[in-house]
């Protein structure tokens, strides 16, 4: 006996095979957003930790920015007592600087020169004077420029020919001068050696 299914099996595969696909379709799907969703909680979590280690950074920058603001005032502080302390050795220094100036021209001037006046700005002295000779004024040149530790850069500014009437019969011929030198403070050799201790002292 020969059995014959005359049922709709076709359409029954077709649904069957449907029911697959959209199922399949539903768990790739479901798949798919608990994967996104775990990547979306891992991507939270490492942006969170970065955010926590960029407020953790940001406060200790404020704290080193307040300690740096800290140190530039105490080497202004620093400087301002140099330069105080400078200050004070300088007037300690300049309050002999008259004595030292007398003696060292009362040292250094050769026989037959002879000073009219002096004069004083600064560390600056305006000497003005006669002389019997143009050797004589050489001579006390050299002398200030190489004998004398408190008088530095002799410099002649203006020699001239004149006459001096000893008598009324007697006049002889005499060279007046005028020249400036500079006075030097105790403390300037010590300034070039404190800038090499202090260039050696940042470094």
């Amino acid at each position: 006996m020969i059995l014959i299914n005359l049922l709709p099996h076709r359409e029954a595969a077709r649904k069957r095979r449907r029911e697959t696909f959209y199922a399949t379709l539903g768990a790739a799907a479901l798949l798919g957003g608990l994967i996104a969703g775990a990547a979306y909680v891992w991507y939270q979590s490492q942006i969170s930790g970065q955010q926590s280690k960029n407020a953790f950074l940001q406060t200790e920058i404020t704290k080193l920015e307040a300690e740096i603001k800290e140190i530039s005032t105490l080497q202004s502080e620093i400087t301002a007592l140099k330069a105080r302390q400078q200050a004070v050795e300088d007037l300690q220094g300049d309050r002999n600087l008259p004595v030292h100036l007398l003696n060292e021209l009362v040292r250094q001037l050769p026989d037959g020169v002879y000073l009219a006046s002096m004069k004083q700005e600064d560390r600056t002295v305006t000497l003005q004077g006669m002389a019997q000779s143009n050797e004589r004024v050489s001579e006390l040149l050299r002398n200030l420029g190489t004998n004398s530790p408190w008088l530095v850069k002799p410099e002649l500014v203006e020699i001239t020919a004149g006459t001096v009437a000893l008598s009324p019969r007697d006049q002889r011929r005499v060279a007046n001068f005028t020249m400036r030198i500079g006075l030097k403070r105790p403390t300037d050799d010590q300034k070039p050696a404190d800038a090499l201790a202090a260039g050696a002292i940042k470094r």
